[in-house]
């Protein structure tokens, strides 16, 4: 393996980390095979801790390794289509899709061609490597499962404009953490790719590749401006990129945070006869007895393959109504529920300080305690998104909770006790997690605070339909707080 190459973790680069060497694997479009899967099984129980956490991209983390993985077994990786083929652009970020690319009834077009070609391209262009390994790139075929609200530094985003498809382009401008924007332009499918390529050219040109700290595609628009990055992008395209037909800028699509969900359960697909299976991953992570199982599965009973989801759970594809039965038992057998109402289905942590010397709380144990908690005290209609994080970063969720727990350090007669600030619901600009409801809540009283919390929300909401987000939102922090004091 590669040192001190990259910021940012890959296959091919020993990144350290809390709890030993952590080693990054990009799945482009979130697919894999039972081979894969078995492969990175082997990999985790020969090198690691035994599991693997599937990341807001659909990315695989592998941590606690022990040693950096080996060259032969690295190059076996490749051959099985892991990993990019050229180690100098196998740190740039994963492609996103939607995972039920090709199967959702609901899609306009098939992302999936799309991401291959785009991940060949990389792979055929090294000089991409000096981009900012936070290079993100995003299709979202028009689905029911979308990845639109996602955040990335380009966006392809299909939309049907008289029986034609198009793709409207999207670009990450101004504040952090805000969705890539409109740019009023539409393009068919066959010209994403060489305007995507001249897109990443352009940013190229501007890129110091010999600074540590690159350069993000954010940056560069909010200094250089986006008409004069697409005029340049133009000239290198040698057309100019106008809509066709003339179409209103629109902001990026707002999904609930309930449809986010969606994916979780048994739904039919557009094969006839065939269904999919979203399967909650308790904070993301996959044993390796699990992968096993789950590859079994996949290969006995659908199409041999696993979806991951930037939502981090992941999707069994292509199993045969008369076989459902059998595969949801199979799937109780492993541990994991394909229930959306399972407190875990939208509980997202961190790796906490465990894993990472900037959290200053164990997110994942947190998390454990808060879910195992919850599972036996509140009944939810549907999920609500809990995210922990350890530190400012915010690394397991770029976009709004219904509630940020955000880690910190509380000093008391009895020494450093862990504690959260808790945010809920919609901020402004200024407010990256929400608006902040409590400060300081030890480990200890979290449990009891959150099921008040979900509790209040559970009998006071206007509807069913209604979701943790718009509740709080109707109310002043003011009017909260002592909503959702628990009763002493």
């Amino acid at each position: 393996m590669l040192s001190g190459v990259a910021l940012c973790p890959g296959l091919f680069y020993d990144t350290p980390a809390q709890d030993g060497i952590l080693s990054r694997i990009r799945i482009p479009g979130g697919i894999l095979d039972s081979k894969q899967c078995r492969a990175i099984a082997d990999i985790t129980e020969n090198y690691g801790g035994g599991y693997v956490d599937v990341t807001n991209r659909a990315n695989l983390q592998i941590r606690e390794l022990r040693s950096g993985i080996n060259l032969p077994v690295l190059q076996n990786l490749q051959n099985i289509g892991i990993g990019s083929r050229n180690f100098a652009v196998d740190h740039i970020r994963n492609i996103m899709t939607s995972p039920t690319s090709g199967i959702d009834p609901q899609e306009l077009i098939d992302t999936r061609p799309l991401i291959q070609d785009w991940e060949n391209y990389i792979a055929t262009h090294p000089s991409l490597g000096g981009l900012s390994a936070k290079f993100s790139v995003g299709f979202d075929g028009g689905g029911q499962v979308s990845v639109c609200d996602r955040l990335n530094d380009i966006m392809f985003a299909a939309i049907l404009i008289d029986s034609t498809v198009y793709f409207r382009l999207y670009l990450s401008v101004g504040v952090k953490g805000k969705p890539p924007v409109d740019m009023g332009i539409v393009l068919l499918p066959e010209s994403c790719l060489p305007v995507l390529a001249a897109l990443a050219e352009v940013y190229l040109d501007h890129t110091d590749i010999q600074s540590r700290r690159k350069l993000r595609l954010r940056e560069l628009l909010n200094n250089l401006g986006c008409e004069t990055y697409l005029q340049q992008v133009e000239q290198r395209l040698g057309f100019e990129l106008t809509p066709h037909p003339p179409l209103y800028k629109t902001s990026s699509p707002e999904k609930s945070l309930n449809s986010h969900y969606s994916h979780i359960g048994i739904h039919p697909q557009r094969q006839q006869g065939l269904f999919y299976i979203g399967v909650v991953l308790p904070l993301g992570r996959l044993e390796s007895q699990q992968i096993r199982g789950l590859a079994d599965l996949a290969e006995k009973f659908g199409s041999g393959t696993l979806r991951l989801t930037p939502w981090q759970n992941l999707l069994l594809t292509d199993i045969p109504q008369r076989s459902l039965t059998h595969v949801k038992s199979e799937i109780a057998v492993l541990k994991l529920d394909i229930s959306v109402n399972n407190i875990n289905t939208a509980l997202v942590a961190c790796s906490g300080n465990q894993g990472c010397a900037s959290s200053a709380t164990d997110t994942k144990g947190d998390a454990k305690a808060l879910a195992k908690y919850l599972e036996t005290h509140v009944s939810l209609n549907h999920p609500v998104h809990i995210h922990f994080s350890g530190c400012e970063k915010s690394c397991a969720q770029h976009n709004h909770s219904d509630i940020t727990l955000l880690g910190d350090n509380l000093e008391s007669e009895n020494g450093t006790l862990g504690a959260y600030h808790i945010y809920v619901g919609e901020g402004d600009s200024e407010q990256k997690f929400g608006r902040q409801l409590y400060q300081y809540v030890t480990v200890a009283e979290l449990p009891v605070l959150l099921g008040q919390m979900l509790q209040v929300y559970q009998n006071q909401c206007r509807n069913p339909d209604e979701s943790f987000r718009e509740f709080v939102n109707r109310y002043e922090i003011a009017q909260l707080q002592p909503l959702f004091s628990p009763v002493t």
